[in-house]
């Protein structure tokens, strides 16, 4: 079977707009979360968020970002960093033999928020004719194609806020099938717009800790009261084993295993006993041919909700009893990036895989007995990573983890 390897990452997030800026912060324990600007917020429950720094792709016009909803913005700008670092020359690869897998939670929610609310002001004929193109879901992974002419399989996923690892998924067997050599796979997402926050917050996910916002997402702590939405990118160049070592590429590391199940449960609350999550890890460790016992990381889906942590608790014991692999959640920092939230996780594995250092849980202070999990709370850890764990859930009851391994 053919492996997939990683040759080049990039990230937009709330804790920065490049790997460097990125991990510094993860490894500093810095959040990113802070009061909500890209709107007024003053009648929302929730009024902060993890927002990402304003970017523009190299080369953009204001014409251009006027014909892209900022999801795809944001994966158009993770891609550039992930191609230019992989050392791709677009000139000298077949491009039928590359595609792109990146998919959203909820796609261009911002564009058709704004849309109607014309059409309510003026009627039909002031609706925007880029409203479809900018509020398709998968318009990202095909701006991501036509930027870098990858003329092969392209696709977006979507399953809420498993969508990224299952991009990722569907990218590995690409290659693995032989159908690609080369594949960018990852997740975008824009969700801070008013008409998003007011859903997720009429659901009572959201946290209210609005006066202290990078106190606010504290996964498996005692007093969390809701996550964070955060927003941003993470993409990742996956190539044949035989194509990276063919071109000379450096390595990063190892796509080696996927495995996803379905709850069949309910439609936004996962199963109790952790079972259905337990399932897709275990899938995905027999998929890399990986004893349980070889995890060194395990970067937990930890939403800072009251339903997702005890789940994915009872999960890992199911797997390991109380002899687990060390654990955090980054999205203590980064807030829950919805459908890109998998994709800068299974980034933060493979930073975590190259330096030996776990970032950390951060706004651990009250442990809560429904949540024990061999946690590095507070302040990352340096000890050698040689295979990590990216677990992500998503509403609808999915289950979708990853296997990341060190190459050799």
């Amino acid at each position: 079977m053919r492996r997939a390897v990683v040759t080049g990452m990039g990230v937009v997030s709330p804790v920065g707009n490049s790997i460097a800026a990125f991990w510094e912060a993860l490894v500093a324990g810095r959040s990113g979360i802070g009061p909500t600007t890209r709107f007024d917020p003053k009648d929302h429950r929730t009024k902060i968020s993890g927002q990402a720094p304003d970017c523009v792709p190299a080369g953009f016009t204001p014409k251009d970002l006027h014909r892209q909803d900022r999801n795809a913005v944001f994966a158009i700008e993770a891609a550039d960093q992930a191609w230019k670092q992989s050392g791709l020359d677009a000139s000298k690869i077949n491009s039928e033999r590359a595609g792109v897998v990146i998919g959203s939670g909820i796609g261009g929610i911002e564009t058709i928020e704004q849309e109607v609310l014309r059409m309510q002001e003026g009627g039909p004929r002031r609706v925007s004719p880029l409203m479809v193109p900018k509020g398709l879901t998968n318009m990202a992974s095909g701006s991501v194609a036509i930027r870098l002419g990858l003329r092969g399989p392209n696709k977006a996923v979507v399953s809420a806020c498993s969508t990224a690892n299952h991009c990722i998924g569907e990218a590995i067997n690409l290659i693995r099938l032989g159908k690609a050599d080369i594949i960018l796979a990852g997740g975008t997402e824009s969700p801070i717009t008013p008409f998003a926050m007011a859903g997720f917050s009429s659901m009572r996910a959201m946290s209210t800790r609005n006066d202290e916002p990078q106190r606010a997402s504290r996964p498996f702590d005692k007093d969390r009261d809701g996550f964070v939405m955060g927003e941003g990118a993470g993409i990742i160049v996956i190539e044949s084993e035989e194509h990276a070592r063919a071109r000379g590429a450096e390595i990063l590391g190892e796509v080696a295993g996927m495995g996803e199940t379905c709850d069949a449960f309910h439609i936004t609350a996962p199963l109790e006993d952790g079972s259905g999550s337990a399932r897709a890890i275990r899938l995905a460790l027999e998929d890399a041919g990986i004893d349980k016992g070889m995890v060194d990381y395990y970067n937990a889906h930890g939403t800072s909700t009251q339903l997702n942590e005890p789940g994915e608790a009872k999960a890992l014991r199911l797997i390991y009893g109380a002899d687990m692999p060390l654990v955090s959640s980054t999205k203590s920092m980064t807030g829950h990036l919805l459908g890109a939230a998998g994709a800068i996780e299974a980034i933060a594995c493979i930073l975590a895989i190259r330096d030996g250092i776990i970032p950390p849980n951060i706004n651990f202070e009250t442990p809560d007995p429904e949540c024990e999990v061999n946690l590095v709370a507070n302040v990352a850890r340096k000890t050698r990573v040689s295979v990590a764990v990216s677990n992500s859930l998503g509403f609808g009851g999915h289950n979708a983890a990853l296997v990341l391994r060190r190459y050799e």
